[in-house]
């Protein structure tokens, strides 16, 4: 169940090779370090201007906000509950989905107060569970630890990892974040989501098994019962994933009133979650009642959930050999944490997103810190940035806020057409709108962001065939409701969860499969790698209509053929990284293929592509791109 250890081992060190590729920024680091707290401070003073109006942005939208909120629990609960029953089975009970979840509310609830980016999401990852389960085994080893002190030797990991963390954060090592550029980030994404599809798969295969722990000679484990419960799996995952998917384009339906669309596209993955699981109890009594199979985990109120809160107290029992020893797993998990984090954050504020607000790397690294020490004593495991949730969750704002924006346009152009108004004196109202609730002191900025607006109204001014709510979709900006409410929502809806686990039991584990598929394929769009890939097999004729669907903004400035060259190496790239993850002999070599990349980024593709065109496709903070080649060997 569950990601392997041999894949994600792999998939972490080249994590850790990823943050140590950048040596050559050490002249730079090495300047920035003679300013410790220089980017802390920075980023607390950039989020401080702006932290009253996150809350002000996320009341505005009314309960309208509850859409995004309930999206992204889904979308960290239903995997941190499948990760706490995988850590329950590793850790023979010594953790479970109560700590998991607990960790993630309680981490999510202070991130989404006191954080420097709401936008992102944290939550107790696969790699989380992986170290997890290497301390238990080479604790449960060790005649002066064992599983009695598991916990305990966990927390001293956790304070080290935490003091990792505050010195890369005071001593301005998120700097290097500039070197995260578009061609690794989405790489990686990209990566997550074919794991999680990988996932759904082995899952599913996994439903016409026995389970290793369970006993084969119980009534459910018989061949017909067990060729059942796989045959309900394959239902109840692909009806899920497929009623999912077209809930979230429910207000394009033809059928049912505006307000029932509405609802079914703001709420509909939960209400699916909730449907799917409401059919798996429509089956006849003779069938026995684990099938079809469903999540496990212990109550909140039993025992093994209770124990660990007070871990602090066996700390001091930890011997001071171990103690030391526990700085090497630190720092393992601090590297991991580092790059987890900060390539979750910048996924969640991407350029096409048009963010205002600062971002605030170094501040976030520093809580961080603070978080992982604070489950460190209380016995829970740390929480940290996660994908694809964090794009997700930056996307679901995004529709939230075109809903706010095409609403209050529509009842501007419906006045001013009531008013016969001329389709230029309709134009400059809608822009009027647009700026005041955009906020923006950058006027000329927002005009020109809405050139393409202005392009089509004014076109069909002679014609007079003018429909404004298709222009409106067709090529209103992207605007992001950055706020603080959801994301503190979410945290206190899965705080709230905890004491529902009698209800989250009764989910059926083929749903756990169809939602891990779910939020693969929904992570997709707006991943410009996926676009390009896309793009290649779009028929000439077209391609228009693709680029006004995807807003590939790129294809205006970048020839063809440059963005095929480019993509066709991406791809390859990714091919030679995913499958490097399935041979376990050669896994040292998965990290090393990162590492090429980002020398392969930082000086051969500039010697390749024009540098207007791969700031389009791949731009980089530390670039200049006046500079480049004036005869690019592709062209």
């Amino acid at each position: 169940m569950i990601l392997t250890n041999a894949i994600l081992t792999k998939i972490h060190l080249l994590q850790y090779f990823y943050f140590l590729s950048h040596i050559d920024s050490i002249p730079q680091g090495v300047e920035n370090m003679k300013n410790p707290f220089r980017g802390i401070v920075g980023d607390i003073r950039g989020r401080a201007s702006c932290y009253i109006q996150d809350w002000v942005d996320g009341i505005r939208p009314g309960i309208r906000i509850l859409a995004p909120t309930t999206y992204i629990f889904f979308a960290s609960a239903l995997p941190v509950i499948a990760f706490g029953e995988q850590l329950n089975r590793d850790t023979d009970g010594r953790l479970s989905t109560v700590e998991t979840l607990a960790s993630t509310a309680i981490c999510g609830i202070i991130h989404s107060i006191v954080g420097g980016q709401p936008l992102m999401i944290v939550g107790v990852a696969e790699p989380t569970i992986i170290m997890y389960t290497y301390l238990y085994d080479f604790a449960k080893g060790r005649q002066q630890l064992g599983p009695q002190l598991y916990l305990a030797w966990a927390g001293w990991v956790c304070i080290w990892t935490a003091l990792l963390l505050f010195l890369m954060a005071i001593f301005n090592t998120c700097d290097i974040i500039s070197r995260f550029t578009r061609i690794a980030g989405e790489t990686f994404g990209m990566l997550i989501s074919v794991l999680f599809i990988q996932e759904a798969i082995k899952g599913l295969v996994g439903e016409f098994s026995i389970p290793k722990s369970d006993d084969p000679s119980s009534v459910q484990y018989q061949f017909q019962w067990l060729y059942t419960n796989g045959l309900l799996a394959v239902i109840f995952s692909f009806g899920l994933l497929y009623t999912a998917l077209k809930s979230r384009n429910a207000r394009s339906w033809l059928y049912g009133t505006g307000w029932l669309r509405s609802f079914i596209a703001d709420y509909g993955v939960p209400l699916m979650v909730v449907v799917w699981t409401a059919l798996s109890f429509c089956v006849p009594n003779k069938v026995p009642s684990d099938v079809p199979r469903r999540l496990y985990s212990p109550l909140l109120w039993d025992h093994e959930s209770l124990y660990h809160w007070t871990i602090i107290k066996d700390m001091g029992k930890v011997p001071f050999l171990y103690i030391m020893a526990a700085f090497i797993p630190g720092v393992m998990i601090a590297a991991l944490y580092f790059f987890d984090h900060s390539v979750a954050s910048q996924l969640a504020q991407l350029k096409e997103f048009n963010l205002k607000n600062p971002s605030a790397y170094h501040y976030d690294v520093f809580l961080l810190g603070l978080t992982t020490l604070l489950c460190g004593l209380i016995g829970l495991p740390p929480a940290n940035g996660v994908l694809p949730q964090s794009p997700m969750h930056t996307k679901s704002l995004a529709v939230l806020e075109r809903q706010t924006i095409k609403k209050k346009m529509m009842e501007s152009v419906n006045e001013s057409i009531e008013q016969e108004a001329s389709v230029s004196e309709i134009y400059n109202q809608m822009q009027k709108v647009f700026i005041d609730i955009d906020r923006s002191a950058i006027t000329h900025v927002i005009i020109s962001e809405l050139k393409d607006l202005e392009e089509a109204i004014m076109s069909v001014e002679d014609s007079g065939k003018f429909d404004p709510e298709k222009h409106i979709d067709a090529y209103l900006p992207v605007r992001v409701n950055e706020q603080r409410v959801s994301n503190f929502l979410q945290s206190i809806l899965l705080a709230a969860s905890i004491c529902a686990m009698p209800l989250i039991k009764l989910i059926p584990t083929s749903v756990l499969w169809g939602y891990f598929a779910y939020m693969a394929i929904d992570s997709l769009p707006g991943n410009q790698f996926w676009e390009r890939v896309l793009l290649l097999f779009v028929a000439p004729g077209q391609r228009y209509k693709f680029i006004e669907k995807a807003h590939t903004y790129f294809v205006d400035t970048v020839p063809y053929r440059t963005i095929v060259i480019f993509t066709v190496f991406q791809i390859l790239y990714f091919i030679a990284c995913f499958g490097v993850t399935w041979i376990p002999v050669a896994g040292i070599l998965f990290p090393l293929l990162f590492f090429i990349l980002i020398v392969i980024r930082q000086y051969l593709l500039p010697k390749l592509f024009l540098s207007r065109h791969l700031n389009d496709l791949d731009a980089a903070e530390f670039e200049d791109f006046e500079d480049g080649p004036s005869q690019p060997l592709l062209q």
